[in-house]
């Protein structure tokens, strides 16, 4: 990574200084001038320097998972038939839609943090915490993206979680995304539900 270098000069000094300053609520002065002087790492600052790389890597396995639910999704939206297809499969592809859209954020993070989002379409089923799901039927289509969306619910509180205060911007881009997921997840369980 072009960053990595310029992350580690300094970085060390402002980690171990961090922990004093929050200690006595105090910025990290070690860390402002850090911030200051490597102008190529763009908006990644020592802060990031511990955990950088770890985000990155959770980033690019949600971003697989995303990938393969908007894949799923537009499948289950042009293959669904039946009484109440219509309305379902129309509901499919908005979901389909959000998923891009969360998958488009996450890049976009990935990218601010210096890393590269991995698109790599030989590894997204591999990387994805959500299976694919080739499934005809439209009550098992429910079911698959309900299961999909639930992993997603969880992937993204365990992520949040991990992530914590070492990185607020990402944690509150999960948080966004973790509740449209949980929208999601209600709406199919609302479909699964018997009337």
């Amino acid at each position: 990574m072009k960053h990595s270098s310029a992350l580690s000069r300094g970085a060390a000094r402002a980690h171990l200084d961090a922990a004093a300053a929050r200690e006595r609520l105090a910025l990290n002065q070690a860390g402002l001038e850090a911030a200051r002087s490597d102008l190529q790492t763009g908006a990644v600052t020592p802060h990031f320097g511990l955990w950088r790389e770890e985000i990155i890597a959770l980033l690019n396995d949600a971003l697989a998972t995303e990938w393969v639910c908007v894949l799923r999704y537009r499948r289950h939206h042009f293959t669904a038939v039946g009484l109440a297809s219509p309305a379902i499969a129309s509901e499919f592809m908005v979901h389909a839609n959000d998923e891009a859209r969360h998958a488009d954020r996450l890049a976009r993070r990935i990218v601010q943090l210096g890393g590269e989002p991995d698109f790599n379409p030989d590894t997204l089923t591999q990387r994805s915490h959500a299976a694919y799901s080739p499934v005809r039927d439209l009550q098992a289509m429910l079911r698959a993206n309900l299961i999909a969306e639930r992993v997603a619910v969880e992937a993204y509180s365990q992520m949040v979680a991990l992530i914590g205060d070492k990185d607020p911007t990402t944690r509150r881009l999960l948080e966004s995304i973790l509740e449209q997921e949980q929208h999601h997840a209600e709406q199919l369980a609302d479909w699964l539900a018997p009337a």
